[in-house]
């Protein structure tokens, strides 16, 4: 008779209701029930597809331009998805066509933006429309000049480095589909580079992973990489020597708020009343 698989710790058990990790297995015997070898395997799956999965760039560029923005479409110098993975290399490089369409664009840009596949195409299909669409308000209220959005097949993080230099950007921020995981198979990330040019590392970039509804929502991850735009052409430096404190400024934001609608109670209480609050009580509608 077979034993009856048994639950994890009951405070992991706790745990896993608070993450996707793979906690509080529980065990069959000297092993792990059948069920979560099957789930491990359908996550191992999901991972392999969103790494071969095919790019739908021109439907990504078609939602794009409906937010009113201007798109241009480039390739890496990989050919394939076969070359893509197998020389990280050129998805680095813009291709000889795509490097003579954007250099043809070259203009007095602040901020060059790019949505690109990178490993997980899934995760651009879901995730990076409504992260640009929550983003642009934000960097309106900044009076940035963005060069046109491109959109980037077989591409890797580093190529965001030759699109900006070829648009003469003084910033670029690379939205693309992260190396999935076996919880996580459409993780986006962002990655930001001042100055950028070819041969630049990761140290000289900032990084906000992870972004999915089931990680870090739209609407923070915006403000995230708005405040870290802003302060980047602030202070000319992007890497090690910018720390997000993000964080900070939205304390500081809710605490001004806060003291501004006590303020604002405080005086609101000091006038005398209207005659319509005081008969007709308008003042409770």
């Amino acid at each position: 008779m077979s034993e009856k698989p048994k639950s994890g710790a009951p405070q992991l058990a706790e745990l896993a209701t608070l993450t996707p990790a793979r906690v509080a297995l529980g065990r069959s015997g000297a092993s792990v029930p059948t069920r979560e070898v099957l789930r491990f395997g359908m996550a191992h799956a999901q991972a392999r597809d969103a790494v071969h999965a095919p790019f739908d760039a021109d439907g990504v560029a078609r939602r794009l331009a409906a937010l009113g923005l201007e798109v241009i479409q480039v390739d890496s110098a990989a050919g394939s998805r076969e070359a893509y993975l197998r020389r990280p290399d050129l998805g680095r490089s813009l291709s000889p066509g795509s490097r003579e369409a954007l250099t043809a664009r070259y203009g007095d840009f602040d901020l060059a933006f790019i949505v690109a596949d990178g490993l997980s195409s899934t995760a651009v299909h879901r995730n990076a429309v409504p992260l640009v669409a929550a983003l642009l308000p934000l960097l309106a209220r900044q009076g940035l000049r963005l060069a046109p959005l491109v959109v980037g097949r077989q591409a890797r993080v580093a190529l965001g480095d030759e699109i900006g230099a070829a648009f003469g950007a003084r910033a670029v921020a690379m939205l693309i589909g992260e190396r999935p995981g076996l919880s996580s198979p459409d993780s986006l990330g962002a990655y930001l580079t001042f100055a950028p040019r070819a041969g630049l590392t990761d140290a000289n970039r900032n990084c906000i992973s992870n972004i999915r509804p089931e990680g870090l929502a739209y609407e923070p991850a915006a403000f995230k990489l708005s405040w870290l735009i802003a302060e980047a052409l602030r202070r000319s430096l992007t890497g090690i020597g910018l720390k997000d404190e993000s964080d900070l400024a939205i304390e500081t934001n809710e605490t001004a708020l806060s003291g501004a609608a006590l303020l604002s109670g405080a005086v609101a209480n000091t006038e005398p009343p209207r005659t319509s609050d005081a008969f007709t009580g308008e003042g409770d509608r």
